[in-house]
């Protein structure tokens, strides 16, 4: 859920988060990134960060309401725009009618990726996750 997850046996096992790729119309969607695991475990991502649900919530809606573009590999200019957005909560999933665990909380997206070079490389898995960006206070917990 986080591009890599400890397992039970306490080794690291690579997750894909691209998760439903339409070839014809060229989009991509998957998770940008999760704060809580369907357990309600906290996530910690590749950098060791954990992510609080309200702070992601904010800069989902603030990515939404300024920027909607996606780069790759967070340089570059713009290769595609996102087409859905969707921030998993608690409070959401209760509203529609959902157990709390039913899905991972975080942020779901949808991209149109209209650049046949890039969603080449979606498709074969070079590219097979979202990497969020942006500035951050880190603060020890």
């Amino acid at each position: 859920t986080q591009g890599w997850v400890k397992g039970d046996d306490d080794t690291w096992h690579k997750v894909e988060k691209v998760l439903k790729v339409d070839a014809e119309r060229q989009y991509v969607f998957g998770w940008a990134s999760v704060a809580i695991a369907k357990d309600g475990s906290q996530v910690e991502d590749l950098q060791g960060d954990l992510i609080d649900l309200d702070d992601l919530e904010e800069a989902a809606y603030q990515f939404a309401l300024a920027y909607r573009e996606s780069g790759v590999m967070h340089a570059g200019e713009a290769v595609g725009q996102m087409i859905e957005s969707f921030m998993v909560t608690p409070a959401k999933l209760e509203a529609m009618g959902l157990p709390p665990d039913s899905l991972p909380q975080g942020h779901w997206v949808g991209f149109h990726i209209p650049d046949p070079d890039v969603f080449a490389k979606i498709k074969d898995g070079t590219y097979g996750s979202f990497s969020i960006q942006g500035d951050a206070v880190r603060e020890e917990v």
